[in-house]
Protein backbone atom coordinates (compact mmCIF):
# COMPACT_ATOMS: atom_id res chain seq x y z
CA UNK A 1 0.00 0.00 0.00
CA UNK A 2 1.38 3.45 -1.09
CA UNK A 3 2.25 6.36 1.79
CA UNK A 4 -0.85 8.57 0.56
CA UNK A 5 -3.54 5.40 0.84
CA UNK A 6 -2.11 5.33 4.35
CA UNK A 7 -2.15 8.66 4.78
CA UNK A 8 -6.32 8.71 3.70
CA UNK A 9 -7.03 6.08 5.55
CA UNK A 10 -5.42 7.94 8.68
CA UNK A 11 -6.88 10.75 8.13
CA UNK A 12 -10.38 8.67 8.01
CA UNK A 13 -9.80 6.96 11.28
CA UNK A 14 -8.72 10.46 12.94
CA UNK A 15 -12.16 11.98 11.80
CA UNK A 16 -14.51 9.10 12.60
CA UNK A 17 -15.53 7.33 15.86
CA UNK A 18 -14.18 4.25 14.82
CA UNK A 19 -11.24 3.68 17.66
CA UNK A 20 -9.39 0.68 15.34
CA UNK A 21 -9.50 -0.25 11.04
CA UNK A 22 -7.44 -2.90 9.80
CA UNK A 23 -6.98 -3.64 6.25
CA UNK A 24 -5.35 -6.52 4.73
CA UNK A 25 -4.07 -6.60 0.96
CA UNK A 26 -1.88 -8.98 -1.33
CA UNK A 27 -0.79 -10.57 1.96
CA UNK A 28 -0.09 -7.61 3.82
CA UNK A 29 -1.85 -6.14 7.02
CA UNK A 30 -2.36 -2.31 7.90
CA UNK A 31 -3.87 -1.94 11.50
CA UNK A 32 -4.49 1.80 12.69
CA UNK A 33 -5.99 2.28 15.58
CA UNK A 34 -6.70 5.25 17.95
CA UNK A 35 -5.19 5.46 21.69
CA UNK A 36 -6.47 6.28 24.86
CA UNK A 37 -4.06 9.75 24.42
CA UNK A 38 -5.75 10.43 21.25
CA UNK A 39 -2.53 9.50 19.44
CA UNK A 40 -3.61 7.51 16.46
CA UNK A 41 -0.73 5.25 15.66
CA UNK A 42 -0.27 3.02 12.74
CA UNK A 43 1.27 -0.50 12.75
CA UNK A 44 2.48 -1.66 9.22
CA UNK A 45 4.64 -4.37 8.96
CA UNK A 46 6.34 -3.32 12.07
CA UNK A 47 6.62 0.08 11.14
CA UNK A 48 4.95 2.68 13.45
CA UNK A 49 3.70 6.34 12.31
CA UNK A 50 2.30 8.85 14.24
CA UNK A 51 -0.78 10.20 12.73
CA UNK A 52 -1.85 13.45 14.58
CA UNK A 53 -0.27 14.99 17.79
CA UNK A 54 -2.65 14.20 21.16
CA UNK A 55 -5.66 16.29 21.25
CA UNK A 56 -6.41 17.25 24.46
CA UNK A 57 -8.41 14.44 26.86
CA UNK A 58 -12.59 14.59 27.24
CA UNK A 59 -13.75 16.44 30.27
CA UNK A 60 -14.57 13.04 31.24
CA UNK A 61 -11.01 11.41 31.45
CA UNK A 62 -8.96 14.47 32.60
CA UNK A 63 -11.38 14.77 35.82
CA UNK A 64 -13.67 17.91 34.95
CA UNK A 65 -17.44 18.29 35.60
CA UNK A 66 -19.40 17.45 32.49
CA UNK A 67 -23.03 17.12 31.37
CA UNK A 68 -24.55 13.99 32.01
CA UNK A 69 -24.12 13.65 28.03
CA UNK A 70 -20.34 13.33 26.86
CA UNK A 71 -21.41 11.82 23.45
CA UNK A 72 -22.34 14.45 21.15
CA UNK A 73 -25.29 13.37 18.60
CA UNK A 74 -23.67 13.84 14.78
CA UNK A 75 -26.29 17.03 14.31
CA UNK A 76 -27.74 16.75 10.57
CA UNK A 77 -26.50 20.26 8.28
CA UNK A 78 -29.81 22.27 7.87
CA UNK A 79 -29.86 23.99 4.36
CA UNK A 80 -32.42 26.42 3.00
CA UNK A 81 -33.34 23.88 0.75
CA UNK A 82 -33.44 20.79 2.96
CA UNK A 83 -31.40 18.85 5.44
CA UNK A 84 -28.16 17.41 4.26
CA UNK A 85 -27.97 13.22 4.51
CA UNK A 86 -24.19 12.10 4.82
CA UNK A 87 -22.25 9.62 4.08
CA UNK A 88 -21.39 6.84 6.54
CA UNK A 89 -18.05 5.51 5.19
CA UNK A 90 -15.42 6.15 2.38
CA UNK A 91 -17.35 3.74 -1.17
CA UNK A 92 -18.59 4.43 -3.94
CA UNK A 93 -21.77 6.04 -4.49
CA UNK A 94 -24.10 3.84 -6.39
CA UNK A 95 -28.15 5.72 -6.92
CA UNK A 96 -29.48 1.42 -8.00
CA UNK A 97 -29.02 -2.02 -6.87
CA UNK A 98 -27.51 -2.66 -10.35
CA UNK A 99 -26.33 -0.94 -13.59
CA UNK A 100 -30.12 -1.98 -15.46
CA UNK A 101 -32.43 -1.50 -12.47
CA UNK A 102 -34.21 1.90 -11.66
CA UNK A 103 -32.85 4.19 -8.73
CA UNK A 104 -33.97 3.58 -5.60
CA UNK A 105 -34.63 7.58 -5.16
CA UNK A 106 -35.06 10.53 -7.64
CA UNK A 107 -35.18 14.57 -7.09
CA UNK A 108 -38.73 15.03 -6.07
CA UNK A 109 -39.66 11.47 -4.67
CA UNK A 110 -41.29 10.88 -0.93
CA UNK A 111 -39.38 8.82 1.22
CA UNK A 112 -39.79 7.49 4.54
CA UNK A 113 -37.61 7.07 7.29
CA UNK A 114 -35.27 3.70 6.96
CA UNK A 115 -35.99 3.46 2.83
CA UNK A 116 -33.12 2.79 0.80
CA UNK A 117 -31.75 5.55 -0.68
CA UNK A 118 -28.76 4.56 -2.61
CA UNK A 119 -25.79 2.10 -1.53
CA UNK A 120 -22.27 2.87 -1.30
CA UNK A 121 -19.48 -0.05 -1.62
CA UNK A 122 -16.54 0.39 0.79
CA UNK A 123 -14.36 -3.43 0.05
CA UNK A 124 -16.37 -5.35 -2.26
CA UNK A 125 -19.63 -4.89 0.35
CA UNK A 126 -22.77 -3.14 -0.86
CA UNK A 127 -23.99 -1.34 1.92
CA UNK A 128 -27.35 -0.09 1.81
CA UNK A 129 -27.68 3.93 2.98
CA UNK A 130 -31.32 4.23 4.66
CA UNK A 131 -33.15 7.75 5.35
CA UNK A 132 -32.64 9.49 8.42
CA UNK A 133 -36.05 11.01 7.74
CA UNK A 134 -39.57 11.16 6.23
CA UNK A 135 -39.22 13.90 3.72
CA UNK A 136 -39.36 14.64 0.01
CA UNK A 137 -35.71 14.69 -2.32
CA UNK A 138 -34.98 17.87 -3.37
CA UNK A 139 -31.42 17.29 -4.65
CA UNK A 140 -28.78 14.24 -4.97
CA UNK A 141 -25.44 15.56 -4.74
CA UNK A 142 -23.51 12.86 -5.91
CA UNK A 143 -23.41 11.73 -9.38
CA UNK A 144 -24.06 7.84 -9.84
CA UNK A 145 -20.87 5.79 -9.78
CA UNK A 146 -18.37 8.07 -8.19
CA UNK A 147 -16.36 7.96 -5.14
CA UNK A 148 -17.38 9.25 -1.87
CA UNK A 149 -15.63 10.64 1.19
CA UNK A 150 -16.83 9.80 5.12
CA UNK A 151 -19.58 12.78 6.31
CA UNK A 152 -19.65 13.83 2.57
CA UNK A 153 -23.31 15.51 2.02
CA UNK A 154 -25.10 12.78 0.07
CA UNK A 155 -28.83 14.49 -0.67
CA UNK A 156 -30.65 16.95 0.47
CA UNK A 157 -33.71 15.98 2.21
CA UNK A 158 -36.96 18.30 2.85
CA UNK A 159 -38.38 16.89 5.96
CA UNK A 160 -41.89 16.28 6.18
Amino acid sequence: MKEDEIRRLVKIVEESNIGELEITRWGRTIKISKGISGVPAVNNSGSLYHAAPPQPLPAVLSGQSTPAETTPEPVPVKTASGVEMKSPMVGTFYLAPAPDADAYVEVGKVVKKGQVLCIIEAMKLMNEIESEYDGKIVEILVENAQPVEYNQPLFLVEPA
